[in-house]
């Protein structure tokens, strides 16, 4: 069975050796760094699972490392959690304003940290298994992730690959808005070269093909799409 995967982020020893003993106790994968630099370096190669991020980082600080990873495509998944002295409790509210998912003040309790970590992680693991789902609805759309078919008022939709992704995407997550490179990063491999405005073209036919129902699929400006929580009826 896999391991979550940690990266904590802290330049006091004696914390990270602390949070690294009890999150390994708890069989987690533990990697640890002491600055913003090699923080960004690490998540973007090795993608954990959950990130503890301290705000005060030699170099590029915590809300600027934050800031960067919930701003693209491949990192924005990931949960931060921000650890932060009680002087700085306004600057963790920043850090969730940009994208952190919560914060723990210092000096914690580790059992506390070790639960809120283990939260997170189990609520990022039912998202990925909300997008896993076999057969997902939103009104009289229905999408069949093994049969790889899609149904609109019980007739065939015809996708490409790329088209079906993107709405398996948005029906995953539907009233959430995604950016283009969310969006991307949904329908396609992360190592694929390819330009935001493909997104576009591939929402523009996605919605030509869905007739009626493509009023559901709303532009973000500036952002990027998302489908709407409530069916607009089709008829």
């Amino acid at each position: 069975m896999r391991k979550p995967h940690i990266l904590v982020v802290d330049d006091e020893p004696d914390l990270v050796e602390l949070v690294e003993y009890n999150l390994k106790r708890e069989h987690f994968q533990v990697t640890t760094t002491a600055d913003g630099e090699s923080a960004l370096e690490l998540a973007r190669k090795e993608l954990p699972d959950l990130i503890l991020l301290d705000l005060m980082l030699p170099g590029i600080d915590g809300l600027e490392v934050c800031r960067q990873l919930k701003s693209e495509g491949r990192t924005s998944h990931i949960p931060i959690i921000m650890l932060t002295a009680k002087a700085d409790e306004a600057d963790a509210v920043i850090g969730l304003a940009q994208g952190a998912d919560d914060y723990v003040r210092k000096p914690f309790g580790i059992r506390e940290l070790v639960a809120r970590v283990s939260a997170r992680i189990r609520a990022s693991e039912s998202a990925l298994d909300q997008e896993d789902r076999q057969v997902i609805k939103h009104g009289d759309l229905v999408l069949d992730s093994i049969k790889h078919e899609v149904e609109l008022d019980g007739q065939p939709v015809q996708l490409t690959m790329t088209e079906f992704k993107l709405l398996r995407h948005l029906m995953s997550n539907v009233g959430r808005a995604l950016s283009r490179n969310q969006l991307l990063d949904g329908a396609i491999a992360p190592d694929t070269v390819v330009i935001d405005r493909n997104v576009d073209v591939h929402i523009a036919t996605l919605r030509k093909k869905l007739g009626k129902h493509a009023s559901n699929i709303e532009t973000i400006r500036g952002l990027g799409y998302k489908l709407k929580s409530t069916p607009v009826p089709t008829e």
